[in-house]
């Protein structure tokens, strides 16, 4: 791989404009992508293709734990305000007797935005696109060339009539943008660091510090820019909702072992703590000891092929109580632009394909479900 891609990151982090934190927004927004791993991402004549959709919801997810603090954390130098500020705004007052953050976030991702504040999120939606498609997109990487758009391609934006409530609309009806294939391969490997606490996370906090007169503490901005929309209460409730499917169904058994159990728990496939995924299909029942076992391993590919049949007659139980739920999750997390009809077959695949990510690209450890 080519070194200087390493050090032109670099330099673009440290060098280039830091009169708002947008720079900082989309670099980590692309890498997030990336590390999730999204059957969106397509690779196509030396570059990669993604959608603007994705990075959009990472804007929101970003952004509104920021514009609904209490306390102001400043994003740009001077009195200017974000681009998106008022259309934001108007989304976090309305969900603000409502559930907040985390009721806006399942809205997004899985129920859709509410019909009553529709127009609101749209108009929210356009003022990202241009603000990120003709602010850091367009000038990113001008430390490195006096070429504007030198790192990141934008196609002519296809949202005109087409209404967004969701993640999957927001995905299917903005553009895409493309990187070079070199720059892809550089935040796959490196994307975990860059995005870690000591470099662009926390030069996010330490601007906003800085930005303020250093008025606030770098430890309340961590906070919330770290902040993420799925709480305690979200993973009790699919939890739940995945215990009351079962209790019609009679025996359970141990997903990774095939025993049946007659006291369980639900267990994070792909562990929470390296996935913040709290998609249905993302949990599965475990033998309580199997579970502490498996921790924060990574199922490799060999065991979810082992247990490839459980796995998937807990998907169909899943899939015909919480059916509307469960598509919008799987198109999104494992499927694609694959139709949703191939679920089976894909969905395994994709499953695979991401464990086979995280343990040899991210170098989490591997699990074959053997007790130790």
């Amino acid at each position: 791989m080519n070194k200087e891609v390493f050090y032109n990151i670099s330099k673009i982090i440290e060098r280039d404009s830091k009169s708002s934190t947008y720079k900082f927004a989309l670099l980590r927004g692309v890498i997030d992508i990336i590390l999730d791993n999204s059957p969106f991402i397509q690779p196509k004549d030396f570059h990669v293709h993604i959608p603007m959709g994705l990075m959009v919801e990472k804007w929101m997810l970003y952004y509104y734990p920021i514009l609904e603090s209490e306390i102001v954390i400043p994003q740009i130098n001077g009195n200017a305000n974000l681009a998106f500020s008022k259309q934001f705004e108007e989304i976090i007052q309305y969900y603000k007797l409502r559930g907040g953050f985390s009721s806006f976030y399942n809205d997004l991702k899985s129920k859709g935005i509410p019909e009553e504040v529709q127009d609101k999120f749209e108009k929210l939606v356009k003022k990202l696109v241009e603000t990120i498609s003709k602010m850091p997109m367009y000038y990113l990487g001008r430390s490195l060339s006096q070429e504007y758009n030198s790192i990141f391609k934008v196609e002519q934006s296809r949202l005109r009539n087409y209404k967004c409530n969701d993640l999957e609309s927001l995905i299917h009806g903005l553009s895409t943008f493309s990187i070079p294939v070199e720059y892809f391969e550089a935040f796959k490997i490196l994307g975990s660091f860059i995005n870690g606490q000591d470099s662009l996370l926390f030069k996010w906090a330490e601007f906003s510090v800085n930005a303020s007169g250093r008025r606030i503490s770098m430890s309340h901005v961590l906070q919330d820019v770290l902040k993420g929309p799925i709480t305690e209460r979200n993973i009790s409730e699919s939890k739940r909702i995945h215990k009351n499917s079962l209790a019609h169904v009679g025996s359970v058994y141990c997903v990774w072992t095939g025993k049946r159990i007659s006291s369980y728990e639900i267990d994070h496939l792909i562990p929470f703590s390296i996935w913040k995924n709290n998609d249905l299909w993302n949990l599965l029942p475990s033998d309580a000891k199997i579970n502490k076992q498996k921790r924060d391993k990574i199922p490799s590919p060999e065991l979810i092929e082992k247990q490839r049949n459980l796995i998937l007659d807990y998907w169909e139980i899943i899939h015909e109580n919480q059916s509307i739920r469960f598509q919008k999750e799987m198109q999104v997390s494992l499927l694609g632009n694959q139709a949703f009809s191939e679920w089976h077959l894909t969905g395994i695949t994709q499953l695979q394909k991401c464990c086979d990510y995280l343990i040899e690209n991210r170098g989490f450890e591997a699990w074959n479900g053997k007790l130790v």
